[in-house]
């Protein structure tokens, strides 16, 4: 009985010791990226070393390869948790369209991305950056994540009974137009801060109006068929 008792405790230990492991693991990954996110704060990604990645995160630049694959793999999960914040603008953003059975509004859409934008800036800075980067795996990353992003809102708009009607077609190139709209406004936002108070101010208004002539031409567009 006491042998059994000990074999007990030994298994327990163990389990414990390995969720000791996992837990250690992924403390270490979350450290490899919140030091990135903070270097790709003001520099490009392709200007990072891994050695410096590894250096913040408090590991040797060896020991980066039991938690990725290389730096474009690393550079991808960033891309794949930044538009997680963009979906979850999307999110509130369906919300909104369900209750009101309606067009989105350019205020609506505008005060949501505006919002998401303040909390989550390095996140929003990283991905206008590196669209157009250096990184080919990343510039992919993000023109993927993009198009399923344009994707998704094209299916919510076809679930508008004024939008019932449109081909599949029509309703993607709605979408896609709506997010460079949005993507656009990201980027001039996050330069705005260079330009003075009044920048912000423009910029909204600007997009604002781009939005309504959007919007419009929806509301008018009539299905080839």
């Amino acid at each position: 009985m006491a042998r059994t008792r000990s074999t007990s405790r030994g298994h327990s230990s163990g389990n414990g010791e390995s969720h000791s492991r996992a837990d250690r693991k992924n403390q270490t990954r979350e450290a490899l990226l919140d030091t990135t996110r903070s270097l790709v704060a003001e520099r490009s990604f392709g200007s990072i070393s891994l050695r410096e990645v590894a250096r913040g995160a408090g590991i040797v630049p060896t020991a980066f390869y039991r938690h990725f694959a290389s730096m474009e793999d690393l550079g991808v999960t960033l891309v794949e948790d930044s538009m997680r914040v963009l979906r979850r603008a999307l999110r509130e953003g369906r919300r909104d369209l369900a209750e009101r059975q309606a067009m989105p509004t350019a205020k609506t859409s505008l005060e949501i991305l505006l919002r998401h934008v303040r909390e989550n800036e390095a996140q929003f800075r990283f991905l206008v950056r590196e669209q157009h980067g250096g990184i080919a795996e990343i510039r992919r990353a993000i023109d993927t994540e993009l198009r399923l992003f344009s994707k998704e809102l094209a299916i919510d708009l076809a679930r508008l009974p004024a939008l019932a009607e449109w081909e599949p077609e029509d309703l993607e190139t709605a979408a896609e137009l709506i997010v460079t709209i949005m993507l656009t406004a990201v980027a001039d936002l996050l330069d705005g801060e260079y330009r003075g108070r009044g920048a912000e101010k423009d910029i909204v208004e600007r997009t604002e109006r781009q939005l309504v002539m959007v919007f419009l031409g929806m509301a008018q567009w009539r299905p080839s068929r």
